[in-house]
């Protein structure tokens, strides 16, 4: 049996137990404000980058929770910042500004470096503005575009493709290429989510059965690495249901029919899916970019197909 004595203390031990709590709580807040920059320390950095920054430069957030930056870098740098963005190639970017706070809670800058400085080299001495810092890092993943289907998207022909060959044109209505049947069957680019990261990127739903939905694009040069890069947006991707079906994203010749390049994202699998292949010397060719799955239900395609120059030393 508990002793009387230790009955009548435990309140008291609770009572001590909540106000260590709280003044743990209030020491925290109170070394939090040191740790935050002032709007002056934000506009100082805003001010080196409208200065330095290149056209094609690019600012990635450390941490990447770090949003309130946004506000302040000028509107023609874009900026990331998303879980996991410290892994991300952005190779449209030949530079990369890290603007940085190292100094909040649960900031693990050796973690960050870790992932983001493969193949990268810092340029310079890093700024400082009270808690912040701007480094700016050449960026050896940097693969230059020669073809982006995103951009130019209103150019395409897009139809609905029967196994058999029969086609159901898919009509330019300035915005979006919209076909027959729902009204999420279409082509035209978006913002969308794909597993935390942001991406502008081509809308194309599955229709549905063994019909697909495709987008034929001319110009695709010869000699580039042609890579595909796709997934299932927001929470739609980690749904296992037993009803819904693998999507299937997948690039053809036009020409010859031959399929270049194919992935194949089941039920629950989350993330950017991606698969690339070179393409030989020659004149420009036009693709047929698709998507198919047997049951269409949260099957909500968000993709790309870029035309890349091959990494250094990877040429023929």
């Amino acid at each position: 049996m508990r002793s009387p004595s230790l009955t009548r203390a435990l309140p008291l031990l609770e009572l001590g137990g909540l106000l260590l709590v709280a003044l743990l709580c209030l020491v925290f807040h109170l070394r939090l404000s040191s740790r935050m920059p002032s709007e002056d320390n934000y506009r100082a950095l805003a001010e080196r980058l409208k200065a330095e920054a290149r056209p094609g430069d690019a600012v990635l957030l450390f941490p990447w929770w770090a949003e309130r930056a946004r506000l302040f870098v000028p509107p023609e740098v874009p900026v990331y910042g998303y879980l996991g963005s410290e892994r991300d190639d952005l190779s449209a970017h030949p530079r990369v500004w890290v603007l940085g706070q190292p100094e909040l809670p649960r900031s693990d800058e050796a973690a960050f470096l870790k992932d983001f400085l493969p193949e990268r080299r810092a340029v310079g001495a890093t700024h400082h503005a009270g808690t912040l810092t701007l480094a700016l890092y050449e960026n050896g993943r940097y693969r230059p575009r020669r073809f982006v289907a995103m951009e130019v998207a209103d150019q395409a022909r897009v139809y609905l493709e029967e196994p058999d060959g029969g086609r159901k044109s898919c009509p330019f209505d300035g915005k979006a290429h919209r076909c027959p049947g729902p009204p999420h069957l279409y082509v035209a680019p978006e913002w969308h989510e794909i597993f935390y990261e942001p991406r502008r990127c081509l809308w194309m739903h599955a229709p549905g059965g063994a019909q697909r939905l495709v987008a034929e694009l001319d110009g695709v040069p010869g000699g580039v690495d042609l890579r595909l890069e796709g997934g299932i947006i927001f929470e739609f991707a980690h749904m296992k249901d037993a009803r819904l079906t693998t999507a299937y994203l997948g690039v053809d010749d036009a020409a010859s029919g031959d399929n270049l390049l194919e992935v194949a994202i089941p039920p629950g699998r989350e993330g950017v899916q991606t698969a690339q292949v070179r393409l030989p010397e020659g004149p420009p060719r036009t693709v047929k970019v698709w998507v198919r799955s047997e049951n269409q239900d949260r099957r909500q395609v968000c993709l790309d197909v870029l035309a890349v120059e091959p990494a250094v030393g990877s040429r023929p």
